[in-house]
C-alpha cells in the first residue's frame, strides 16, 4: 500500500469542492462554496489550535493563525444566519488568539495590547454594520483604554496606566456633548507639555 499523504486529502477536498459546485450549478444546494471553505478553515484552524494546545511553550505562536482561520471559516459557514457580524467573527476571535498567547505565558503580556484592539474593533463593526452607529470613536478609545488597564493589572506595570486613565478620558469625550471640547484640549495639553520642557531646561542645576 502506498503512503496516506496530504495529497489524497487534497484530492478528495477538490473532489468534495466539484460536487458542491455542480450541486450549487442545478440549484440543488445554495452556498455550497461558502460551506467548503468554511469547513476548510474551520479544519486549518483546528490544526492550529491543536499544535498550540498540545505545546503552549514552543508553539505558542500557532493560537494566532488558529483563532484567525476558525473566524474566517465560521463567517463562511454562518454567514446567512449571522449576516453583518462577520466582523466581528474574524477580528474577535483574531484578539482571542492573542489573549491565549498572554494566558499560555503571562510573560507575554504584549499580547493584551493587540487582543484588546482587536476585540474592541470587533465590536466597534458590530456597532456600525449591525446598529447603523456612526459615532464610535468614543466606544474605540474607550476600549484602548481598558485594554492598557488590563496591562497595568494584569502584568503590574505602572506605566500602563497612564495610556490607558488618558484613553479612558478622550473615550468618555468623544461619547458625550463635548467632543467638541477635544478641538481645544488638544492644543491647550501640547502647549503645557511644551512649557514643561522649557522649563526643567531653564531650571537652574543644583
Amino acid at each position: 500500500m502506498k503512503r496516506f499523504d496530504f495529497r489524497i486529502w487534497i484530492g478528495a477536498g477538490l473532489i468534495l469542492l466539484g460536487v458542491l459546485m455542480l450541486l450549487e450549478r442545478f440549484g440543488l444546494f445554495r452556498g455550497a462554496a461558502d460551506l467548503f471553505w468554511g469547513l476548510v478553515f474551520v479544519a486549518g484552524g483546528a490544526y492550529f489550535l491543536y499544535r498550540f494546545a498540545t505545546n503552549m511553550r514552543g508553539e505558542w505562536w500557532a493560537a494566532i493563525p488558529g483563532f484567525a482561520m476558525l473566524g474566517i471559516g465560521a463567517d463562511g459557514l454562518l454567514s446567512r444566519v449571522v449576516g453583518d457580524w462577520s466582523g466581528f467573527f474574524f477580528l474577535g476571535l483574531l484578539g482571542a488568539g492573542f489573549f491565549a498567547v498572554y494566558l499560555s505565558d503571562r510573560g507575554r503580556w504584549w499580547a493584551l495590547i493587540p487582543g484588546g484592539v482587536l476585540v474592541t474593533l470587533g465590536f466597534v463593526s458590530v456597532l456600525t454594520d449591525v446598529y447603523g452607529a456612526r459615532e464610535t470613536g468614543g466606544f474605540f478609545f474607550l476600549g484602548l483604554g481598558i485594554t492598557f488597564l488590563l496591562v497595568a493589572i494584569l502584568a503590574s506595570l505602572q506605566w500602563a496606566y497612564i495610556p490607558g486613565v488618558i484613553l479612558l478620558a478622550m473615550g468618555a469625550v468623544l461619547g458625550s456633548s463635548y467632543a467638541g471640547a477635544l478641538n481645544y484640549i488638544w492644543p491647550a495639553a501640547l502647549i503645557l507639555a511644551g512649557l514643561a520642557l522649557i522649563l526643567q531646561f531653564l531650571r537652574p542645576k543644583k
